[in-house]
């Protein structure tokens, strides 16, 4: 089953560490670091091996594993300068973050990258975060209410002039933001990513993002959910493009690969992930449908904490490689992906894995017949 919609070539992205911890809560070994250096390296080794996007966590203080944190909007614009191609995505906070300071703000990061800035608009997961700043903690369907305001004004300042918005959340009057970001035909403003799995979520994606991220998920869900959100995008008269979390295990061998999950779980940080599970569950199911994000994770799911274990590119090259264009062919525009030891992972995977995918998507393209001409 496919969507409307099938990109010629899928694009990858990756998880920025600009956290402690890595990107499973596990006491198995993690070659991977949170600190500048590590990551200016890590970014060039990405652009240098395939990937065009790099999104930065966002976390205000220690929890579940994550006991250090870099804000992911300075990280992000120190990374960009550092790097040539890359795109950054920096996550947000509604309700942490003025809709138009934001947008000063990225129209500053663009023109210093050359257009390569971008944001992921997270609605909140964690309470302690909003409450210890002395910040109101909405009910999530109101985060929501919000958060589709936020992406409104943000839009609004980055194309129009005088903008004025009234709403529940924001009054912004006669505002006109100058310079604007950097304009051109392939990128006409920062791309902007709505997270989350919840129909509230979808509802934003659809109607007011250029992007859609998902949490892990296999075939089925990954289809539900693009249905979905591009209805939304459909009734809205716009398009949005989809991009999908998953935690990338590739060895040569698939025993190889799935020792390395079974060690990861075996060696999950019990604590932790049953501290995490109690927040991000209590949020999932706090939804009327109880279809947020989190709502129906397993132990084992949450080790990886965005799912990404579900989406299953744990294997050979080779499978992997099927696994991805699989996804692209129901739809997927993006593989956001998480690794053990970054590094290392992300130039074996642009070496091993990331031809694989581009032979196969070629060959699928030569595989079209072309149109019947008559002859003269």
């Amino acid at each position: 089953m496919t969507t409307e919609r099938i990109a010629e070539n899928v694009k990858f992205a990756y998880w920025v560490p600009n956290v402690s911890g890595g990107l499973v809560t596990s006491t198995i070994e993690q070659r991977t670091d949170w600190n500048y250096e590590y990551n200016v390296k890590l970014a060039r080794t990405a652009e240098n091996n395939g990937f065009e996007y790099a999104l930065s966590q966002v976390r205000y203080e220690a929890s579940y594993g994550a006991e250090f944190q870099h804000e992911s909007i300075s990280f992000s614009l120190a990374l960009l300068l550092a790097t040539e191609r890359l795109k950054l995505i920096a996550a947000v906070h509604p309700g942490l973050w003025q809709p138009g300071v934001l947008a000063k703000l990225g129209a500053t990061a663009d023109h210093l990258s050359g257009g390569r800035f971008a944001v992921n608009v997270v609605s909140g997961w964690f309470k302690d975060e909003f409450t210890h700043l002395g910040e109101p903690w909405l009910e999530h369907d109101e985060r929501y209410r919000r958060t589709a305001e936020f992406l409104q004004v943000l839009r609004k300042i980055w194309t129009e002039d005088e903008v004025d918005f009234r709403g529940d959340f924001y009054r912004i009057h006669d505002f006109t933001l100058k310079p604007k970001p950097l304009n051109t035909p392939q990128r006409p403003n920062p791309e902007i990513f709505q997270g989350g799995n919840s129909t509230a979520a979808r509802r934003n994606g659809g109607r007011y993002a250029d992007w859609y991220f998902s949490n892990g998920k296999d075939f089925d869900g990954v289809t539900e959910q693009l249905v979905e959100v591009r209805d939304h995008a459909r009734d809205a008269n716009r398009e949005v493009k989809f991009g999908l979390n998953g935690f990338i295990i590739a060895r040569d061998t698939e025993r190889e690969a799935k020792e390395v999950l079974r060690e990861i779980v075996a060696k999950a940080d019990k604590p932790a992930v049953d501290g995490f599970r109690a927040a991000v569950q209590q949020a999932g199911a706090s939804t009327a449908d109880k279809r947020g994000m989190w709502a129906d994770s397993t132990y084992e799911d949450l080790v990886q904490y965005n799912d990404g274990f579900r989406t299953q590119l744990i294997g050979t090259p080779e499978q992997i490689a099927e696994r991805i264009s699989a996804y692209r062919r129901r739809g997927v525009d993006l593989i956001l992906g998480g690794f053990l030891h970054f590094q290392e992972e992300i130039e074996y995977f642009g070496t091993r894995v990331l031809p694989l995918v581009r032979e196969i998507e070629a060959a699928e393209r030569d595989s079209i017949a072309p149109p019947f001409q008559a002859s003269a």
